[in-house]
């Protein structure tokens, strides 16, 4: 197998030299993989890029011939996009191959090659190939994820038959074109017939098929009996698969996803994953006679084979890292797919709601909801009688700078159940940190939490100092914003900071109490500043300004209502001490001095709980690239990279200061 250090790689085609997304990222790839194209004739030391075997591949090709140069064949890798490549969305990772291509069994291919000699053996490998298998079921991905969760399967227990569209690449070069395929494709439908006699049968139509761009080679006609249905609704692959009791292809990707789903697929032609004795062949390959498990299978085609991209970071990145963006992206589609009316939005957080949640429908700003749509209200807002609403707030790792300066957020939270801060009610984030944990979720959530404590990271990302503090069993207690919502909706008796401070020392005499303001409080924007002297009655220090991360590293308990900064502690293995019902007590993992909801009987442990607060609740968004993002990206963009922010907004937030008590000047 030929390495990247050959001579400079030419390419003669629009699709590597367009200007369109496709082509772009294509190059990109490319050239992160250190294969940058390069203008003029090849070298015999060099090589040219072509596309597969697409007609636009001849061109290449005979350059190549003429030149004496190598050929690389460049295809989409096996998890691609929301949408197929025709809709113009650009691929998400490359093959690059020095000796053919998966799809043509006529010669060997770089993946052949190894499936057949790597040795496959390696125990972390594996194990990668196993989780990635179950995130992928978990997750609903596939190689194009825009599948609408609305759409239920049909009813278990049926045969599913793979169309694939006329003229694809694994048929052509299969030796299965024109007539010979349509043929195989009614063999393979009445092959089922036979050895399921009186089972339906359901038909998967191509998604290129389904969006009108390529026929297939089955059309209504063909599902004119009861037992025959054609699917050409984007219903989950996953789903389908489960139901399925047998699985029939030619050479469809999705009888790939079918052998990790756990079937055996027929298989009538001659896929990349055909031959290894994890199909029923219908032809037997000549060159392929090694038997693999389907984690071998997987880490040869998922692993090693592709170059994945990340578009946030704009770098390669390993599947794990590939799959964290995609899960983002997936998500985001199927929450917004079909647009949301937001209700009395404050004008300066429109674009910010605009960029999270109006990428495939433009969100509508307006006072009254829509019955088409559902509807978006900030916070504890007053929800429409009518139609589904969802409750929007700020992320727990929101911003380089206070929301209350009108600081973009770099995550928000969109909950259809009720708010996290009102414990009068569920809300999904209480569903999220009772569930079980996803494949993957508790490493993912341990590797998190590390980041963030290893880069003095937390909701807001103040800058400030840290004085010298008093020696003793220090106790922290933040300051909160009193008529903030989670203090009219979570607290218990205890509803002031003056009578927080109060009851710390109470029941604390000895302790050294430490009492740190709320950055709003303390920018004037917000009630709940404290004169200093009778602050001082109860704590032995005020520290305006403090950075909360350095500070949560120089105490050892943390006492508060409600705060956020109380799960930032127990992210930091400190024990929490609550007044009140915030979010994150109630699972056994503070000491609660008031009741909890009885809802709260789950035990997820701090990984379970970090899992549902970071990762599964809040959507991200990079706005570097202006895309969904994972957290992990979000973390990167808080510790160092570019965070924009238009000048404008903090002379915005003096006036909201100024004007807060007429909230309507800021609709």
């Amino acid at each position: 197998m030929t390495g990247p250090d050959r001579g400079p790689v030419h390419a003669y085609s629009g699709g590597f030299l367009g200007p369109g997304a496709q082509a772009r990222r294509i190059r990109r790839i490319m050239s992160l993989a250190g294969y940058p194209l390069r203008p003029g004739w090849p070298s015999a030391e060099g090589r040219v890029a072509v596309w597969g075997h697409a007609p636009r591949a001849r061109r290449g090709e005979a350059v190549a011939q003429r030149s004496g140069a190598a050929l690389l064949r460049i295809e989409d890798a096996f998890l691609r996009s929301l949408f197929p490549g025709r809709s113009g969305e650009p691929t998400l990772g490359l093959l690059i191959d020095h000796q053919g291509i998966h799809y043509d069994p006529s010669r060997p291919s770089d993946l052949e090659t190894l499936l057949a000699c790597h040795p496959l053996d390696d125990h972390a490998l594996l194990e990668r190939a196993r989780l990635a298998m179950a995130r992928l079921k978990s997750a609903g991905l596939s190689k194009y994820s825009a599948h609408d969760p609305d759409l239920a399967p049909p009813a278990p227990g049926y045969v599913l038959i793979i169309d694939q569209v006329r003229g694809d690449a694994s048929l052509t070069h299969g030796g299965l074109d024109g007539p010979l395929s349509a043929h195989l494709f009614r063999e393979m439908l009445v092959q089922a017939q036979l050895d399921f006699p009186g089972a339906r049968i359901v038909i998967r139509t191509h998604p290129e098929t389904r969006d009108g761009h390529r026929h297939g080679h089955f059309a209504p006609d063909d599902a004119r009996t009861e037992t025959i249905t054609l699917l050409d609704t984007p219903v989950s692959p996953w789903e389908l698969l489960d139901g399925a009791i047998a699985v029939y292809t030619i050479s469809s990707q999705l009888g790939f996803e079918a052998i990790y789903a756990g079937h055996r697929p027929r298989v009538f032609g001659l896929p990349f994953y055909a031959g290894w004795g994890l199909t029923d062949d219908l032809t037997a390959h000549p060159r392929r006679n090694r038997r693999l498990s389907r984690a071998q299978l997987f880490a040869a085609a998922m692993l090693l084979y592709p170059r994945w991209y990340d578009p946030c970071r704009d770098r390669l990145c390993t599947f794990e890292e590939l799959l964290d963006h995609f899960e983002s992206l997936t998500r985001a589609w199927r929450e917004d797919r079909h647009g949301y009316t937001a209700l009395d939005m404050r004008l300066w957080k429109r674009p910010h709601l605009q960029a999270f949640f109006g990428r495939w429908q433009r969100l509508r700003f307006a006072r009254r909801p829509r019955p088409d749509r559902p509807s978006l209200v900030w916070g504890a807002a007053a929800a429409p009688a009518l139609g589904r609403t969802l409750r929007i707030e700020d992320g727990f790792l929101r911003s380089r700078g206070l929301g209350a300066e009108l600081t973009p957020p770099l995550s928000l939270v969109a909950d259809d159940l009720g708010i996290y801060y009102d414990p009068t009610q569920p809300s999904r984030l209480e569903a999220l940190v009772a569930a079980p944990l996803p494949p993957g979720g508790e490493a993912r959530a341990a590797a998190l939490i590390k980041r963030i404590t290893q880069a003095n990271l937390s909701k807001y990302n103040l800058s400030g100092s840290l004085p010298a503090l008093p020696e003793g069993h220090r106790i922290l207690v933040p300051g909160q914003v009193e008529d903030d919502a989670s203090i009219r909706l979570g607290a218990g008796t205890v509803r002031t900071n003056l009578a927080l401070l109060s009851e710390t020392r109470r029941l604390n005499p000895e302790a050294v109490i430490l009492f740190k303001p709320h950055p709003d409080v303390e920018a004037g924007l917000r009630p709940g500043a404290i004169p200093e002297a009778e602050a001082l009655r109860h704590s032995d220090m005020i520290l305006p300004r403090s950075d909360p991360a350095l500070l949560l590293a120089e105490i050892q308990e943390v006492w508060t209502i409600t705060s956020t900064l109380g799960f930032e502690a127990l992210l930091r293995g400190l024990p929490v001490t609550t007044l009140g019902t915030p979010f994150y007590a109630g699972w056994g993992l503070t000491r609660d001095l008031v009741p909890q909801p009885a809802r709260r009987s789950a035990r997820p442990g701090l990984p379970g709980l970090a899992h549902a607060a970071l990762i599964a609740y809040p959507r991200y968004h990079d706005p570097v690239s202006n895309l969904p993002c994972p957290p992990e990206v979000a973390l990167d963009r808080l510790a160092s990279g570019p965070l924009p922010r238009p000048p404008s907004l903090r002379l915005l937030a003096k006036l909201q200061g100024v004007f807060a008590s007429r909230a309507w000047l800021w609709r």
